[in-house]
């Protein structure tokens, strides 16, 4: 029998490795799949805090930068005034009036809001020297003002009809003076102005900004049917005396300023009192914010 049972039983022998292999194989799956995810982690977690600090460090510097960007240096706005000025082109101004305005612009509080009637060859220069601030360009050639803003993107255009015309000066500033408790007061909002000399055609929010600064260059005036610049130193007065918020004062600048028209309709609306300095073809007014309730442009009307 046991010869029988010796030689029908398979012996069979678990060999030490081979229970060892199976386990090593499960062990060392295991320990792969929690490196992987170890340093899957830690890559996410570096990733994530250099992101966190770039992006920190860029908004403070956005912050700092913006909040004390200085403006133009004397130097350069020296240079853009001169090459301006030496220019070619028989329409620019001379070096003394964009001096005046350049100074006026440096000092500016900033962020400063600049206005300017026409689109002329300083158009670029008005943009650069308020680099910190909103410059925007009132014209009356619609065509022109769209080409502008497609060929330099950064500038802010737009055109407006003018009603009035150079002959009809006399009559539209007396009718002014007349309507001065109603249509054509010195302090409104021109956006629901009804007055002939006031312009009530621009985009709305164009008639909430505080201007601090105006430069009348526009539009044309040289012969009886051209519009002349009775519309824009009318609204200029009025803006200036409008503001509701900053500066109190605004300064009003009036390119030829020795033509006879400009320099009655600016004596009228802008005021002989409010002139701080008259050289060469500019006039340089400073006006105060008024009273809402207030019916005169200037002291010998009262």
């Amino acid at each position: 029998m046991k010869n029988n049972i010796g030689s029908n039983t398979k012996l069979i022998l678990l060999h030490p490795y081979i229970q060892k292999q199976g386990s090593s194989n499960r062990l060392l799956w295991v320990l792969a799949f929690i490196s992987f995810f170890t340093l899957a982690f830690l890559l996410t977690l570096i990733y994530t805090r250099e992101s966190i600090t770039s992006y920190t460090s860029v908004a403070t510097v956005s912050t700092i930068s913006g909040s004390t960007n200085p403006p133009l240096s004397k130097a350069v706005v020296r240079a853009l005034t001169h090459y301006a000025s030496n220019s070619n082109n028989t329409e620019h101004m001379s070096y003394t009036d964009i001096k005046q305005i350049a100074d006026v612009l440096r000092q500016c509080q900033q962020p400063c809001n600049l206005l300017v009637f026409g689109l002329t060859h300083e158009t670029l220069l008005w943009k650069a020297l308020n680099h910190n601030g909103r410059t925007v360009f009132i014209d009356e050639n619609r065509y022109y003002a769209a080409y502008i803003e497609e060929k330099y993107p950064g500038i802010e255009a737009y055109d407006v009809q003018y009603t009035t015309k150079l002959s009809e000066m006399k009559e539209l500033i007396a009718a002014a003076k007349e309507q001065a408790r109603n249509e054509c007061k010195p302090v409104q909002n021109l956006l629901f102005s009804e007055c002939k000399l006031g312009l009530n055609d621009l985009p709305n929010q164009f008639y909430e900004v505080n201007w601090d600064v105006i430069l009348v260059d526009g539009p044309r005036g040289y012969w009886p049917e051209a519009p002349g610049r009775m519309s824009a130193i009318f609204t200029a007065g009025v803006l200036a005396r409008s503001k509701k918020s900053g500066n109190p004062k605004t300064h009003v600048f009036v390119h030829d300023f020795n033509q006879k028209v400009d320099r009655i309709t600016s004596e009228e609306f802008l005021c002989k009192e409010n002139l701080v300095k008259s050289k060469h073809m500019l006039g340089h007014f400073v006006i105060g914010r008024m009273d809402s309730n207030s019916y005169h442009f200037c002291r010998n009307h009262i």
